[in-house]
């Protein structure tokens, strides 16, 4: 993994730079802001204008060097482009995202430590899966009030870097049963810390201050499996 420049530049929502490669339906481009998704989280959307028209861009695949980016055409789209990041897209996913870590602080203490099996963010709702086998599902929806409280607080949230091997040996910085995020070329792994609650290894797209996201409903708690429960939040409609 990279250093992601929507991690260094999280503010810049439009650019220009070049095309450098080009495929039908996708385009690799120099320098790209786009956060390009994974570990449940969909990468951000965005419109690129060139000389020969405008198009949607659907999705980022990072392969090595190359950011792909496939496009709504399958138009020769080359030069100098600008792009234009959905702003209130990436507002509502890093919302989500920095919700989901707390739901997740919460779970790891009031549940011993459970760690999470699977993870998904959508525009306006996301969700965690747990290795909870034996919890009672009454328990976690009463978590909203406290995630609400959180949000209510406005506590900071920053993004640092570890070295992995010392992210290894601390408990909690890896909450995922099965992944984690990738780490950097240097061998560090980027750390997601909001003040006083929770730190934990993350690549996605987050909030400075948790007071920034609205309010959340946790909409459903679900068994999915002998082991696993799952806890969907939603934000809700602002007033």
């Amino acid at each position: 993994m990279a250093i992601y420049l929507c991690h260094t530049e999280p503010a810049k929502l439009e650019f220009e730079t070049a095309v450098v490669d080009s495929r039908p339906g996708a385009v690799a481009l120099a320098s790209s802001w786009l956060h390009p998704g994974g570990g449940g989280q969909p990468a951000d959307r965005a419109v690129l204008e060139w000389r020969g028209g405008t198009a949607a861009i659907t999705g980022v695949e990072v392969d090595g060097d190359r950011w792909w980016h496939r496009l709504d055409t399958n138009g020769v789209v080359d030069g100098t482009v600008r792009v234009a990041i959905d702003a209130g897209h990436r507002a509502r996913i890093a919302q989500l995202h920095t919700d989901t870590h707390i739901l997740n602080a919460l779970v790891f203490q009031e549940f011993d430590g459970a760690l999470v099996t699977g993870a998904k963010i959508s525009d306006g709702s996301a969700h965690l899966d747990f290795d909870l086998p034996e919890a009672d599902n009454d328990r976690l929806r009463n978590i909203e009030d406290a995630i609400n409280a959180v949000i209510r607080e406005g506590l900071d949230v920053r993004a640092t870097y570890l070295a992995l091997d010392e992210a290894q040996r601390t408990p909690g910085i890896v909450r995922n049963l099965t992944v984690a995020p990738p780490p950097t070329p240097d061998g560090m792994l980027r750390v997601i810390e909001i003040a006083g609650l929770d730190r934990q290894a993350c690549g996605g797209t987050h909030l400075t201050n948790t007071g920034e996201s609205l309010p959340i409903r946790i909409t459903k708690v679900d068994n999915k499996g002998r082991r696993n429960r799952r806890v969907t939040i939603a934000l809700t409609t602002p007033t």
